[in-house]
């Protein structure tokens, strides 16, 4: 007998919970989804937006400076967002944006040693505003002490900050005439040694210098460049051309870092796979796995016969009388049934007389002497509720009948 046989028909409808139709479109989406997820993976890090409200290149806050990098781009001085260490080794100008004292700036100061480089100190403390994503909430200005560790202890330098009442800025004789600021209020000024003023307040504190020989500069308020001054058109452009200014001649481009404030990554095995020219490997090794499950699809060699369903043998017939009598709930009565036919059984092996019944004949077995009496292990059979006591009670009976005859 075949399972097929007992169950419904092969060629009913409804048979399977879902149909090829429908699993073909799951795996389908299954693959798509793992795929999209590996590329995104290996793509994440560029796709960060930065506007957390920080003081960066890639924040449209206040304090940011998503603004000059804007205006650049619209004036074609072609600014670039550097979040790759390995690019800050270029021989334009690269802008530096520390939020805090405690950033660590031993490897970028290396990596631009000799080259044109802006930083830009800290100066406001700042909270994301909860009620416009990517803007901030003024709490207070930052520690003073906080801006002069920026660059130490390679460079000791003391901030101060002074009431400008909006008056200009004044910069160097030699530099060109639109590099003209008003002074933020307050002006963060620094001061320190082989620090050479380019941009001062009115009173001669520093607010841009330049620190050794070196095209090394510090911005002691970043107002100057940052989104809060974008908002005046001469401010900007005087931004501009400050930019232009600083860097090196025949540049073409201004490089703003964000990899100091957590934005930077380094080169992926990931996202190598899907670049050139290992691509092409990808590609193939995808081609093979998509050909590999179509032949998985199709049915290959000879259909496999299907085992029955009911085996044959005593052993499978003995199992499956067990199961219909559990199915059944009747293995209760299975005791004293169990009882009965050994006395039967006892019967014809001892040669007890006919015409002993009942009482008579348990008092013949029990009367053949041994470890146990028939009548208290029938006895236990019969009391017998659950299947473990049962079968101890049926194994003692094969045991007292076993022992007798032999």
């Amino acid at each position: 007998m075949s399972d097929l046989a007992i169950g419904a028909s092969s060629g009913a409808k409804g048979e399977g919970a879902f149909t090829t139709r429908t699993v073909a479109i799951l795996i389908a989406v299954g693959i798509a989804t793992f795929a999209a997820m590996l590329v995104l993976g290996a793509y994440a890090p560029d796709l960060r937006s930065g506007r957390n409200g920080g003081a960066h290149a890639l924040s449209n806050a206040a304090v940011g400076y998503s603004g000059i990098v804007r205006l650049a781009a619209a004036t074609g001085r072609n600014p670039q967002i550097v979040r790759n260490p390995r690019l800050l080794d270029t021989e334009d100008l690269v802008v530096l944006t520390p939020e805090a004292g405690a950033t660590d700036m031993t490897k970028v100061l290396q990596a631009r040693q000799g080259k044109p480089t802006l930083v830009i100190l800290p100066k406001w403390q700042t909270v994301p505003d909860p009620t416009h994503a990517g803007w901030a909430r003024f709490v207070d200005m930052r520690s003073a002490f906080e801006a002069d560790q920026v660059l130490a202890p390679a460079y000791k330098l003391k901030t101060r900050r002074f009431s400008s009442g909006g008056r200009p800025l004044v910069s160097l004789s030699w530099m060109p005439a639109t590099v003209r600021f008003r002074g933020p209020k307050p002006v963060q000024t620094i001061s320190g040694a082989k620090l050479q003023p380019i941009i001062t307040d009115d009173q001669g504190h520093i607010v841009l210098g330049q620190i050794g020989p070196h095209p090394f500069f510090v911005l002691a308020d970043p107002d100057l460049l940052s989104n809060i001054g974008m908002r005046d058109a001469d401010q900007a452009r005087a931004a501009l051309e400050l930019l232009d200014f600083l860097n090196s001649a025949g540049a073409k481009s201004v490089y703003f870092d964000v990899t100091l404030n957590g934005f930077g990554h380094a080169p992926s095995p990931l996202k190598l796979a899907f670049q050139p020219p290992f691509l092409a490997m990808t590609l193939a090794l995808a081609i093979a796995v998509l050909l590999a499950g179509v032949q998985a699809t199709a049915r290959f060699g000879a259909t496999r016969q299907r085992a029955r369903a009911i085996a044959f043998g005593k052993t499978a017939l003995i199992d499956n009388t067990a199961a219909l009598v559990r199915k059944a709930g009747r293995h209760r009565a299975l005791g004293p049934r169990y009882a009965d036919l050994v006395r039967e059984r006892a019967k014809g092996v001892f040669g007890v007389p006919a015409r002993l019944r009942d009482q008579g004949l348990d008092r013949y077995l029990d009367a053949l002497g041994g470890r146990a009496r028939f009548t208290e292990l029938a006895e236990q059979a019969r009391a017998a509720t659950d299947p473990r006591a049962m079968l101890q009670a049926a194994q003692a009976l094969h045991t007292w009948l076993w022992e007798k005859s032999r």
